[in-house]
């Protein structure tokens, strides 16, 4: 027995030497962090003692303290109660700014000024801003914006990949940069505050939200969380951890319904998204608490809460708020509400409005009833249902969070857009597709191509920087036209290796005898939150692209060698098809440089190193099932949590 072990040993270690020695290629790996990588202990990150909580970050200087409170006490009721409120920019004028002292203006998923560019916004944000300092109080407005993946609002902003891509990557120095690079583009357009990152544990890919998670195991979110938040506030833009809290945990519910054209075109419509998170406490610490507790370490200037529920009661109106994240966690930023999420709550509108200020909510995101919301705060002081000392602490808060990003001292901006969309940023994009691709078939070692391949690219993904963007760009629910993606296509960056090197890149099924292999990009359609929830999953199901099947088939005849890249927010079933494929590659949503990164690694310039952020599954019948599962068992998966091949594996 003795003997069997020790020839086990020297067996493993001789493995393990020749592997270390075999892979040769480019690596991107990152030598100037200390964190272990998640993907070599999943098992003991997924199980681990919680970080300590460091509440350095959070410390208020006396110097504020004493402005704030100067502040607050030449402060009457009415100036209070808009600074508490939140107004999308669509309906709210600047004049409107300064009579109500509204605090806080936004731009939604899609709300952008006439001319959507840098000097267009900066406009924009300076005439609004000009206004809130015409206001009695003289208080500026801090500016929001979703810019979850780059300025993805903006046309021609450098548009990085999706956060469940950056968790294939898990590069904490990675994320500052890309974090620096966004609050650059971000402070050029004049704005103050981007509502990111989501630290949400996604415990089950049919949400649609899960492409805005770095992925199912909570180390992922202890891991990348403290350093984008630091790149963001880097540069004076106040960064938000949302959503609180357990919003990747909600289960799914067959039987709800949404009544809106919108919710209609996907028949899966908010079956899971803005649910109920069922789940114990412990629980709910050990999975979904960690990207706060990073967060807060970080110093992070705003919390979002979560339109979801924990065990039937919403978190809009969750006394978790104020004792968990307040209270025990020593949060000293201010919290929002989300989109509209205080009208989900029981009572009528003035009952909601309290009921959330006195959870703990200190900005309510009110686009459209904002008006509403300042009387109702004022109205509820007045019945004595708001106390003022709850209306100085969250004016206080709000006040602190403009002090410390410097709002006072200059709130108007003066244009430079040097660091808009430059070769820097770019290039950091495309260091962050290299990373977040996932090697997960690689028969005979087909990859990589040679640089003088003659390629066949078929797939409704292959030459469309809108659909390999994803939600969340441009529009709301992104948009299926490329001209309105400033980027490299998968086509543009092949196209450009191969034919400096004697290749070709054919676009047409007939001219297939003349490649040596086919490239199909197949593709899920831009979505976002719950119109992207998904009960099904497969290549034809409602968030699929419809000409997935058309491209597979077609390569398929063609006999030739074929290599698959899936440009998707979440796993899909694949298992029926896979057997076909040569090579299959999980690209996510790469953005804007996606064309480039995807090449670099293809062509063998990079190795892969991406690993899996979420379970990959072969039916249906395990959606849901994570690493977190106390009886987790690899093999029962296509691919399990953290695999993903490199060169010559």
């Amino acid at each position: 027995m003795i003997k069997k072990i020790f020839t086990l040993l020297i067996t493993f270690i001789l493995l393990t030497v020749l592997f270390s020695c075999k892979n040769n290629k480019k690596s991107d790996s990152n030598t100037n962090t200390t964190t272990t990588a998640l993907t070599d202990f999943p098992e003991s990150v997924c199980n681990y003692e919680f970080n300590e909580l460091n509440s350095e970050n959070q410390v208020v200087p006396e110097a504020t303290k004493q402005f704030v409170e100067t502040k607050l006490a030449s402060m009457t009721l009415e100036e209070k109660a808009g600074q508490m409120v939140q107004a999308e920019r669509r309906s709210i004028t600047p004049e409107e700014v300064k009579q109500y002292n509204v605090g806080s203006v936004l731009s939604g998923g899609g709300s952008y000024p006439e001319s959507n560019t840098p000097r267009g916004w900066l406009d924009m944000y300076n005439e609004y801003q000009s206004a809130a300092l015409e206001s009695s109080s003289g208080i500026p407005i801090i500016y929001g914006v979703d810019a979850v993946h780059g300025h993805n609002n903006v046309y021609g902003a450098t548009v990085f990949p999706h956060n469940i891509g950056l968790g294939a990557a898990n590069d904490p120095t990675l994320m500052y940069k890309i974090g620096e690079a966004t609050a650059l583009e971000v402070k050029i357009t004049g704005l103050d505050w981007n509502f990111s990152p989501a630290v949400s544990v996604a415990q089950d890919i049919r949400w649609g939200r899960i492409y805005e998670s770095f992925g199912e195991c909570p180390g992922l979110q202890a891991s990348l969380t403290y350093e984008y938040v630091r790149g963001l506030q880097q540069h004076n833009i106040s960064a938000t951890a949302k959503h609180f809290i357990g919003d990747g945990g909600t289960k799914w519910n067959p039987d709800n319904y949404r009544d809106s054209s919108w919710a209609l075109k996907n028949y899966d419509a908010f079956k899971l998204d803005q649910g109920d998170t069922e789940i114990s406490m412990d629980e709910l610490r050990r999975i979904h608490l960690q990207g706060y507790i990073e967060a807060i370490n970080a110093g992070v200037d705003t919390v979002m809460v979560s339109y979801s529920s924990l065990n039937g009661k919403k978190m809009h109106g969750h006394e978790l708020v104020q004792s968990l994240l307040k209270d025990e966690l020593g949060f000293n930023g201010f919290v929002i509400s989300d989109y509209d999420g205080i009208k989900q709550l029981p009572g009528d509108y003035n009952t909601q409005v309290i009921t959330s200020i006195n959870a703990g909510v200190d900005m309510l995101m009110e686009p459209n009833s904002w008006k509403d919301a300042i009387t109702a705060i004022i109205d509820g002081y007045n019945k004595n249902k708001i106390t003022m000392e709850r209306i100085n602490d969250a004016v206080g808060r709000i006040l602190m969070i403009k002090h410390k990003r410097g709002l006072f001292e200059s709130p108007i901006k003066t244009f430079d857009d040097t660091d808009f969309n430059s070769e820097e940023h770019k290039e950091i994009a495309r260091e962050a597709v290299r990373k977040s691709l996932v090697l997960l078939k690689n028969q005979d070692n087909i990859l990589p191509l040679q640089k003088s391949t003659d390629v066949l690219l078929l797939g409704p993904g292959a030459d469309n920087t809108a659909i390999q963007s994803g939600g969340w760009t441009i529009e709301w629910q992104g948009t299926h036209d490329p001209n309105r993606v400033l980027g490299t296509s998968i086509y543009e960056g092949l196209n450009e290796v191969v034919s400096e090197n004697g290749g070709h890149v054919y676009r047409n099924i007939s001219d297939a005898s003349k490649a040596d292999v086919a490239i199909v990009v197949i593709a899920e359609v831009p979505y976002a939150e719950g119109i992207g929830d998904n009960g099904n999953l497969t290549l034809y199901s409602a968030t699929s692209h419809a000409g997935n099947l058309l491209a597979l088939s077609q390569a398929k005849q063609t006999g030739l060698p074929t290599i698959v890249i899936l440009l998707s927010g979440r796993p899909m079933l694949i298992n029926s098809y896979l057997n076909n494929w040569d090579a299959f590659i999980a690209a996510w949503l790469p953005g804007s440089e996606g064309g480039k990164g995807i090449s670099d690694v293809i062509f063998g310039d990079y190795d892969f190193t991406g690993k899996l952020p979420v379970t990959w599954p072969k039916y249906t019948t395990q959606f849901g099932e994570t690493v977190n599962k106390t009886n987790y068992v690899e093999e029962d998966y296509l691919f399990p949590y953290g695999f993903g091949l490199k060169y010559d594996d």
